[in-house]
């Protein structure tokens, strides 16, 4: 699935990945291909983002807004 995670800023991540990992407000929220259409709200805590071949990041934000939609997920983060 294609993932962007956008600051006010600049653009902090742009690419495929396998498995996103966010904080939402009423929990964590993990999505993967094929993931129902959702906008959820985040909070304060680590973005866990997998891509091919296990390789994995974690990018830390304030709060945010996630939207995913057709295998694709934006998160406009803090």
């Amino acid at each position: 699935m294609q993932l962007d995670i956008i600051s006010p800023d600049k653009q902090i991540f742009s690419g495929e990945a396998t498995y996103v990992s966010v904080p939402g407000k009423d929990g964590s929220l993990g999505i993967l291909n094929n993931h129902a259409p959702m906008i959820s709200a985040l909070v304060k805590g680590g973005i866990l983002v997998r891509q091919e071949g296990g390789v994995e990041q974690t990018i830390e934000v304030k709060g945010g807004v996630i939207e995913v939609l057709k295998n694709k997920v934006i998160i406009l983060a803090e």
